[in-house]
């Protein structure tokens, strides 16, 4: 699942190519994807690429008075072809825009359509723009923040973490590598913690994420989720040694998702 240090590579890329191009044409392979039935891709044909910004996991193409949002969900991506080079054909794109200098093919490598597409006069149109909390890597984020997000919560840490109306941008990976820098127990509920937990939580939230933000920076788009997936410390990591303790890391299902844990710094030893 992209999330946002990748998310954010991938809008400062997708900027600094495609700002101020012109759409030449689209193709819409899979009209599922589109969620504004009303405003078809065809009508973005002639506009011009002013920004590409990023909110929380989705990317915010800006065109003047409108904007595309691309809600990259479970697996999508984004792949460039450069006018002259070869396309390639994995994974399947669902629809493609076709601009000076190249095509974006809004790609999706899942056996569902997690990809979405709104067009819209404002991002905060689209609901899961406009219910979007907090992003740790936004410049005020704050250990009041967290606090207001965790305390008093009878659920548990990671599904908080993973709660885009309480911290935007955070997935299924991230909130394990932030809760083992953390030595936090992923099940432990938020009106647990301490101030000290909530505090050693706030800086890992920073830590994590800023550190990979600043690390996948400059990195080309098709190598992202290559990156992001070697840096990893526990998330991917079962069996595998704990680069803190030594210990072994261990995985649990959550949500329906695997996740890891190395139960000597975040558990007291529990195995989950």
């Amino acid at each position: 699942m992209p999330e946002s240090p990748e998310v954010q590579a991938l809008a400062d890329w997708l900027d600094e190519t495609v700002a101020g191009c012109r759409i030449r044409s689209v193709d819409l392979i899979e009209f599922r994807a589109v969620k504004t039935r009303g405003r078809p891709l065809a009508g973005l044909v002639g506009a011009r690429i002013e920004h590409v910004h990023r909110h929380g996991k989705s990317l915010d193409l800006g065109l003047g008075r409108e904007h595309l949002v691309v809600s990259l969900g479970r697996h999508g991506w984004v792949r460039w072809t450069a006018d002259g080079d070869q396309a390639e054909s994995e994974p399947p794109a669902l629809a493609a825009l076709d601009v000076d200098r190249g095509t974006m093919e809004l790609t999706d490598a899942g056996t569902w359509v997690s990809l979405g597409l709104w067009i819209v006069d404002d991002p905060s149109d689209v609901p899961s723009v406009a219910g979007l909390g907090p992003d740790p890597l936004d410049d005020g984020f704050s250990q009041q923040t967290v606090d207001a997000a965790v305390s008093g919560r009878r659920k548990q840490l990671k599904a908080i973490l993973q709660e885009q109306k309480s911290f935007a941008g955070i997935g299924n990976a991230y909130s394990d590598e932030i809760l083992h820098r953390a030595r936090l127990s992923p099940l432990v509920h938020g009106d647990r913690l301490s101030a000290d937990d909530r505090a050693r939580l706030f800086a890992a939230m920073r830590e994590v994420l800023g550190d990979a933000r600043t690390e996948r920076s400059g990195i080309p788009i098709d190598a992202l989720k290559q990156a992001k997936t070697e840096a990893m410390r526990v998330h991917g990591r079962t069996g595998e040694h704990c680069p803190v303790c030594g210990g072994t890391i261990r995985d649990f299902t959550f949500a329906g998702a695997s996740a890891q844990y190395c139960p000597t710094c975040q558990t007291g030893g529990e195995t989950l």
